[in-house]
């Protein structure tokens, strides 16, 4: 078993579904931070049988729309002076604005540059949400 130490102040990202880690620590673009960061995957969980975890022991401020898009069940805590000072859980966001693209090769907003592009959830369970341009049904899809 490896140890990794208690962070003094920052943000765990916890209950991440097994798998997904690099994921996030890709889309939050963690390769960027000066300071520690430590990805761990495959962790034993009563919960969820596995899960990967991420420690970010800075003043980083999480994208909190693109990690209720990817995963959704996530669970951010927030540390100070080693003590955890507040929790999230993450959900699906009910707006979305500017990280997803249409589904819809005829929509206005892949044929010309838009401003503002929002997406609005209507099936959790699928996680489909609508386009404000073209009302087609789109889920978010990782680059």
């Amino acid at each position: 078993m490896i140890n990794v130490s208690k962070i003094k102040k920052g943000i765990v990202l916890d209950h991440i579904e097994c798998g997904r880690g690099h994921v996030l620590y890709n889309a939050l673009k963690l390769a960027e931070v000066e300071d520690p960061v430590v990805l761990m995957q495959n962790i034993n969980s009563t919960s969820m049988g596995k899960k990967d975890l991420i420690k970010i022991e800075t003043d980083f401020n999480p994208d909190f729309t693109v990690l209720g898009l990817i995963a959704p069940h996530t669970t951010v805590n927030f540390i100070e002076d080693g003590n955890r000072v507040k929790k999230l859980r993450m959900e699906l966001p009910k707006k979305v604005q500017g990280i997803m693209k249409c589904g819809n090769p005829r929509c206005i907003s892949n044929i010309e540059k838009v401003e503002s592009h929002i997406f609005t959830l209507v099936n959790e369970e699928t996680k489909e949400y609508n386009c404000e341009y073209c009302d087609s049904l789109t889920t978010y899809e990782e680059e």
